[in-house]
C-alpha cells in the first residue's frame, strides 16, 4: 500500500509533472524542487484528506440507514450532524480542488520551467544637476499674499 492517500486531482497531476505522484514527492524533497510543485503537492495532500472524511461521512450515513438496520436505531440529530458535516467536507473539497486546478492551469510549460530566468541589473551613474541641489527651508511653504 502506498503511503499517499489517492486523489481525484491525482492524474491531473501526473500529466502535469510528468511523474506519478510518489514520484513527485521525491522531487520535491530535493534541492532544485520547484515552489510550483511544493505548492501542488501542499494543496493534493489537503485535497486527499477532505476526500476522505467526505467518503467516511458518506459510508457512516449509509450504514445507518441500510435497510437490515433496526428502525429504532435512526436519529434524525444524527442524521444533520452528518449532513452538516458532509456539506463542510464537499465545500472544503471543491476549495481545494478549485484551488490545485487554478494553479495548475497558471503554471508555466514544462518548456518555460526548465530554463533558467536571466535578469540583468541595470545601474543608474548619472550625476545630479546643480538645480538638483536641496531645497531652501521655506521650499513648500504657501507663498505671501501680495498686495
Amino acid at each position: 500500500m502506498s503511503r499517499f492517500k489517492t486523489s481525484t486531482m491525482d492524474a491531473e497531476l501526473q500529466k502535469v509533472f510528468g511523474n506519478p505522484v510518489p514520484e513527485l514527492h521525491e522531487a520535491a524533497a530535493g534541492p532544485d524542487a520547484s515552489p510550483a510543485l511544493a505548492r501542488a503537492l501542499e494543496l493534493r495532500s489537503f485535497l486527499a484528506l477532505t476526500e476522505e472524511q467526505v467518503a467516511r461521512v458518506r459510508d457512516r450515513v449509509h450504514a445507518d440507514m441500510d435497510p437490515g438496520r433496526d428502525m429504532g436505531e435512526l436519529s434524525a440529530d444524527k442524521l444533520r450532524f452528518d449532513a452538516q458535516w458532509l456539506e463542510a467536507a464537499l465545500d472544503a473539497r471543491d476549495g481545494y480542488r478549485a484551488a490545485l486546478g487554478e494553479l495548475l492551469r497558471t503554471m508555466p510549460s514544462p518548456d518555460q520551467r526548465a530554463r533558467p530566468v536571466r535578469t540583468t541589473q541595470l545601474r543608474a551613474t548619472a550625476t545630479l544637476p546643480p538645480s538638483a541641489a536641496p531645497a531652501p527651508s521655506r521650499a513648500g511653504a504657501a507663498p505671501a499674499r501680495r498686495p
